[in-house]
């Protein structure tokens, strides 16, 4: 007995030693592994980065004009079909005449009859006025009475009124015959425009009544080698959209199919539904392959900004935090207000000047500036880093809280929520002034974009990222510019190629 029970202590006892040394292994070489291997990181690189803003709308033709009757009958012909091409004033369609060519005959018998009492009334005003003469005469030579020349004169004035009365019945008559030579001609119903039969919504011998609303009988789309889309874009992005930036879109029919199209016009026309606020932004398409049709249902992106060779990290990285408080406590929390920043040191304020520039170095290459000009940039640099050093020791002189002030706003953030956005542009202001010299040897066009990213440099939206030194995660931070959803773009900090951290490594069992 005493030997079984040492025999299972020493079987306890072994089963132990293997557990505690799969243990210390795994300790052993979990405690070697480098601290990298806990955080997934990607490079910043440099890469074309455009921002859109998407929206979805119908395509439709620049023009469709609804063809109707301006007269009622029974429809004698249709000479039109669905999808057929027509040429303006080609005939699609024509009404029974035979009852507007009766009033045609009839306003011409009319008209017939009025020049008739027209001469009639003209040859008794050529009597009248003949008889009035005789009785003038006789009546100064006292041969007739006063009276009876009195009677010729309202006769001759009364058969000139006639002549009258008879012109204008004429004029009627004539007008009555023109109105229904018109109608006669609107039994045949023409196409107004060059275009494309969209809709037929009659048929030979149907009947139309124009006679309070004018029935639609066809729908004519203008030329559909240029078409549009109606976009309804939300109040808070029409700010973003102008007229003339491009556009690409898809359609169900072509899924693996871009389309190019360009703003067209922004209408002032506001639309609210449900209390949200739209507004309809048109943008032309050109459609020469006549692959796109009226009607197909688009979704669309509008570019609002685009930049090539840029400098741009995973969004990824805008949303990492360490797990550990210890590492979350080395940088402020992205959007944190600057009260909550702690005052940088010097070197952090060297850094963040040379980043400055160093983006600013980065944007004159991108812009393909001439060596003068990168030449002049690097003398300016020097006679700034000059300046700002001088500046921030005569601020350390005057004490430590004049210092973090001084560079908090030196740096460009803004020392609360009131007055941040007035000190970034005066520092903003500076920076342009110093480097003058730099922006004259540019042109028009490059003069435009270095003031937009000088406005960019120190106005641009701060945040923190991560990355990895001595394993340990360090706080950088960033200034912000454009996005895609999935990169952004960086404005210094942070150099090409340098890792940062998008996440925590997944553990492996």
């Amino acid at each position: 007995a005493w030997v079984t029970q040492m025999a299972g202590l020493s079987l306890a006892l072994g089963a132990f030693l293997a557990a505690a040394a799969v243990f210390g292994y795994r300790q052993f070489f979990s405690s070697g592994e480098s601290e990298a291997g806990q955080y997934r990181t990607e490079p910043v690189e440099r890469g074309d980065l455009s921002s859109a803003i998407s929206a979805t709308g119908t395509l439709g033709a620049t023009a469709t004009v609804e063809v109707g009757t301006q007269v009622s009958g029974t429809l004698q012909s249709v000479e039109v079909d669905f999808n057929d091409n027509v040429e303006p004033g080609q005939v699609i369609a024509r009404i029974d005449p035979s009852t507007f060519q009766a009033r045609v005959s009839q306003a011409d018998a009319g008209l017939a009859s009025a020049q008739a009492n027209l001469a009639e009334a003209r040859a008794s005003a050529v009597n009248a006025q003949k008889d009035f003469a005789r009785k003038s005469q006789l009546a100064e030579r006292q041969l007739v009475s006063f009276t009876d020349r009195d009677l010729a004169r309202a006769q001759r004035d009364q058969a000139q009124a006639r002549v009258l009365s008879a012109q204008a019945q004429i004029q009627q008559q004539a007008a009555n015959l023109n109105t229904a030579k018109l109608d006669l001609a609107k039994t045949i119903i023409r196409s107004p425009v060059k275009g494309t039969v969209l809709a037929r919504n009659v048929e030979p011998g149907q009947t139309v009544a124009a006679s309070l609303q004018t029935p639609v009988l066809f729908k004519i789309a203008g030329d559909l080698t240029a078409m549009e889309i109606i976009l309804a874009i939300d109040e808070s992005d029409i700010g973003q959209v102008r007229v003339g930036q491009s556009a690409t879109f898809s359609v169900d029919a072509y899924p693996e199919k871009s389309f190019q199209g360009k703003v067209k016009q922004i209408r002032l026309s506001a639309n609210n539904v449900s209390n949200v606020v739209t507004y309809p932004v048109v943008i032309e398409v050109s459609n020469n392959e006549q692959n796109l049709l009226p009607g197909m249902t688009t979704t669309a992106q509008i570019i609002t900004s685009q930049k090539s060779r840029v400098l741009t990290l995973p969004s990824a990285a805008l949303r990492f935090r360490p797990a550990s408080a210890a590492s979350a406590a080395s940088g402020p929390p992205m959007g944190a207000p600057s009260a909550e920043r702690s005052m940088p040191s010097a070197e952090e304020r060297s850094k963040r000047m040379q980043a400055q520039l160093g983006a600013m170095r980065d944007f004159l290459v991108q812009i393909k500036a001439s060596e003068q000009a990168l030449a002049v940039f690097e003398r300016s640099a020097a006679d700034y880093e000059q300046q700002m050093q001088v500046m921030m020791q005569r601020m350390a002189q005057g004490g430590a809280a004049g210092a973090g002030g001084f560079q908090r706003n030196a740096s460009g953030s803004a020392g609360g929520q009131q007055g941040g956005g007035n000190r970034s542009n005066r520092f903003a202001e500076r920076f342009a002034k110093s480097f003058e010299q730099v922006r004259a040897q540019l042109d028009q066009a490059q003069q435009a974009r270095w003031d937009q990213q000088i406005q960019s440099l120190f106005n641009a939206k701060r945040a923190t990222v991560y990355v990895l030194e001595k394993g340990e995660p360090k706080a950088v931070e960033i200034r912000l510019g454009a996005s895609d959803g999935s990169r952004t773009e960086v404005i210094g900090g942070l150099s090409e190629g340098q890792q940062v951290i998008v996440g925590s490594a997944r553990k492996t069992p």
